[in-house]
């Protein structure tokens, strides 16, 4: 259930006024993950979701204030420097309240020919609204596929033949070449060892526990 309140709302407003422009603020980024869609991917995990989902597997995204700030042409040269990275999936946190910024980094990698995804904790008919926030239609018309909903704890599901976490959410599949590649599933997860040591679980759901 959304927490959206006026005055979270505010603060959040606040903090996104201080992302420099073509930049972003995230809470971290992994090469090569199998279990964030389809293919190897790389996963963008932004900073800053309204929602607050209980059982959410990310809370430490929440928090709207500056993590990691990196620019779209430097984080757009690290996915790319990569080529086992087949596409790039937008995650968090919720990717489209920096929608702008996200839709110029998906522009230079599906010129570079990889494909892009995002979750969301809104919805179609939200995104696609008069109250979407700002840059939502430039990042939904680069996407070739997208989740939306958001989790709600009572309607889980942990299935090897879903691509969801709970009953509510959907998968729009706006590339048609996509149609037979949603095969990962709700209950994968995996382990990334960082550089520092530090590790990065991730999953469907989002998570993106850092254990240092």
């Amino acid at each position: 259930m959304s927490n959206m309140t006026p005055q979270k709302f505010r603060t959040a407003y606040e903090a996104l006024q201080k992302i420099p422009p073509n930049h972003l603020n995230i809470m971290g980024y992994v090469d090569e993950s199998r279990v964030n869609g389809p293919g190897y991917r790389a996963v963008v995990w932004v900073q800053g979701c309204l929602q607050e989902c209980q059982g959410c597997f990310n809370p430490q995204s929440w928090p709207f204030e500056i993590e990691q700030l990196i620019s779209v042409d430097a984080l757009a040269e690290n996915i790319l420097s990569n080529p086992r990275n087949e596409g790039v999936t937008f995650s968090g946190g919720e990717p489209f309240w920096q929608a702008r910024s996200l839709a110029r980094l998906a522009r230079k990698v599906r010129e570079k020919g990889l494909n892009v995804m995002s979750f969301t904790g809104l919805t179609l008919e939200k995104l696609s609204s008069k109250t979407a926030p700002i840059g939502a239609k430039a990042l939904l018309e680069q996407l070739d596929i997208l989740i939306d909903g958001p989790y709600v704890e009572s309607l889980a599901l942990h299935s090897p033949d879903s691509p969801v976490s709970s009953h509510n959410q959907r998968v729009h599949i706006f590339n048609p070449a996509f149609q037979d590649k949603i095969t990962w599933a709700s209950d994968q997860i995996e382990i990334h060892i960082l550089k520092d040591g530090s590790r990065i679980f991730t999953g469907y759901r989002g998570q993106a526990g850092i254990d240092r």
